[in-house]
């Protein structure tokens, strides 16, 4: 895959979506809330705990905690995402 076909996602508009309707825009403290992506509203990379790369903590309790973490939230993260999820599901059957 060519670095042109990799990068192919910032011209189409499936890779952002704000919701600025939602009683919860935004659901996390952001400078550029005109950049805020809705389209991840649930992180698809927090079940792997602490190998999400993200900017998280774990609670006293044990819970894992994201409040601070923007990375799926990102316009520019949609490409991170995916080749985050590709690399989790590279060998598994279809």
């Amino acid at each position: 895959m060519s670095h042109t076909d990799h990068e192919a996602w910032r011209s189409r508009k499936y890779a952002f979506f704000a919701h600025k309707e939602c009683e919860y825009f935004p659901c996390h403290s952001t400078s550029q809330p005109e950049d805020f992506n809705c389209l991840f509203c649930y992180c698809p990379l927090y079940l792997l705990g602490d190998r999400c790369g993200g900017n998280f903590f774990y609670t006293e309790k044990g819970v894992k905690n994201c409040k601070n973490c923007l990375i799926p939230h990102q316009r520019d993260n949609y490409g991170y995402i995916i080749r985050r999820l590709r690399e989790l599901t590279a060998g598994e059957e279809t």
